[in-house]
């Protein structure tokens, strides 16, 4: 199963992809493809920046051909105008993979948090770290673009337990 993490905004975009693979530690259930974060025109208008992310979202999902994926929902705490912004993106996202028919699954980040750091109060920076080892990449993805890789393991581990648990 290929999944398509994301971790959105309107400013940086992270996404990341990953494989769900059937192995016996927690090191090899999932391989890494690829993640990068889109960044729309700073000095655009919302609407512009919004679609901006709509067609490099298209071209991802073309290029890669996600099974499903996995958004980061909004997390407490956060004033009312970036709940807004970022509800802006998320739908951007939801309605993207709605049009290709890629079923959509969310996470609260400290559900992610805690399928990946083990602790859902852990920081970005552990986020990160964790990341890194998990997929075996040679250095850290930006923040962006980790906390979107994380989001797809959070699915693919929460995937396999439920695989588990039926069989």
């Amino acid at each position: 199963m290929i999944i398509l993490g994301i971790d959105p905004g309107t400013r940086y975009f992270g996404y990341g992809v990953i494989e769900r693979v059937a192995a016996a530690t927690a090191h090899q259930r999932v391989r890494y493809i690829e993640c990068g974060v889109l960044e729309p025109k700073r000095a655009g208008e919302l609407a512009a920046r919004l679609a901006e992310i709509s067609l490099g979202l298209v071209e991802i999902i073309r290029d890669l051909q996600p099974d499903v994926v996995a958004v980061e929902g909004v997390f407490h705490g956060v004033n009312a105008r970036s709940a807004l912004q970022l509800g802006h993106s998320r739908g951007v996202a939801l309605a993207t993979a709605g049009a290709h028919d890629l079923k959509v699954h969310e996470y609260a980040p400290a559900t992610v948090k805690r399928a990946v750091g083990g602790n859902g109060q852990a920081t970005k920076d552990q986020v990160q770290a964790m990341v890194r080892a998990l997929c075996g990449l040679k250095r850290a993805p930006t923040l962006d673009a980790s906390d979107a890789l994380a989001v797809a393991i959070c699915h693919a581990f929460r995937a396999t337990t439920r695989l588990q648990v039926r069989r």
